[in-house]
């Protein structure tokens, strides 16, 4: 009866040692799964924030196009008034031109209520390329260099972001003279 104890002994002593290596593995692996899980629910968060993102501008430029299309608009109702202005002389024309101030007003208020408003532009003050274009140039003296002279198509900003620059005519220094003036002074 002695011996029998003693062979059972080591069998259930190799039975307790499998038992704890298994329920060790099973620990190592239950905590590569929770920190997989962790990482996984990280990366959810970080998703859900870029699409959040994403969304938001999405709502804030889908109109864009449309947008820019109704600036078009905008345009040939302001050269409408203009030239309406120059022949005001007839009542037909007088009403032609007051249908047509009235709509500009009212797609004014449509474009501001989207959150599109004018481009700072002004005729004397220095170009910024950030929000305009020179498409002409002329050699003048009597103002700094890149100075606007004209305004040719005003721009718009949409939400703080510059959706069609103004086109404008800048002023531009004679180089010859420039150049003779600094090898003057040397």
């Amino acid at each position: 009866m002695v011996d029998d104890k003693k062979e059972t002994s080591p069998k259930a002593e190799n039975k307790k040692v499998k038992i704890e290596d298994l329920l060790e593995a099973e620990k190592q692996r239950s905590g590569d799964y929770l920190n997989k899980l962790k990482y996984m629910q990280a990366d959810f968060e970080n998703l859900k924030r870029r699409l959040e993102r994403e969304t938001e501008h999405i709502k804030n430029h889908s109109n864009e196009r449309l947008v820019i299309a109704l600036l078009d608009i905008v345009d040939e109702l302001e050269l409408a008034i203009n030239v309406g202005k120059e022949c005001e002389a007839e009542t037909s024309q007088k009403a032609l031109l007051d249908g047509v101030d009235m709509t500009l007003k009212k797609l004014r208020k449509m474009l501001e209520q989207e959150g599109v408003t004018e481009v700072n532009c002004v005729e004397g003050q220095i170009f910024d390329p950030t929000t305009a274009n020179a498409v002409l140039t002329e050699e003048r003296e009597d103002c700094e260099d890149c100075t606007i002279l004209q305004i040719i198509r005003k721009g718009y900003i949409m939400k703080g972001r510059v959706i069609r620059p103004s086109i404008v005519k800048v002023s531009v220094k004679n180089k010859i003279k420039t150049e003779n003036q600094s090898n003057q002074q040397q």
